[in-house]
């Protein structure tokens, strides 16, 4: 049994959201939104930390594409991140997911909640990641049953 797990990143100017699968790649958590201080550092360094914790083989970035399908210049902002991502985690794979709108479904499913508008902030990149994970792994469950 492969107990390897898949982690998102909702990256941020401010904040990045990160979220994880169960072991068995079927369930998607929210773990924590990171303070990026403005270097991406601080997001390695925390990186390092979950990877000790859990094992890792996919990471899962969300590319914030403009609504017509090209390239934002927050994209451009996010590749030079996921090259840094493997540079140093050159053993692990890493993916991208459209994350268009991922932000907009956060703040639905907040609002549905009744959250605190104070709390929203912290909590919605967090949701992102989650939203980006769960795309990636329905995408990812779709492939494979059209393969059997």
């Amino acid at each position: 049994m492969n107990n390897k797990r898949i982690l998102g990143i909702d990256y941020g100017d401010a904040r990045v959201g990160i979220a994880i699968t169960d072991p068995l790649n079927i369930t998607v958590q929210g773990l924590e939104t990171i303070e990026r201080k403005n270097s991406d550092k601080v997001i390695l360094k925390r990186l390092d930390e979950i990877f000790e914790k859990y094992d890792v083989e996919t990471i899962v970035v969300g590319m914030p594409l403009n609504m017509n399908g090209t390239k934002s210049e927050r994209a451009q902002i996010t590749e030079k991140f996921i090259h840094k991502l493997k540079c140093k985690y050159n053993n692990i794979n890493i993916e991208t997911m459209d994350e268009r709108l991922t932000t907009v479904e956060a703040h639905k499913t907040m609002n549905f909640l009744d959250i605190n508008k104070n709390k929203k902030k912290n909590i919605v990149d967090t949701i992102s990641a989650e939203y980006i994970l769960e795309t990636y792994l329905n995408k990812k469950n779709s492939l494979q049953n059209l393969n059997k």
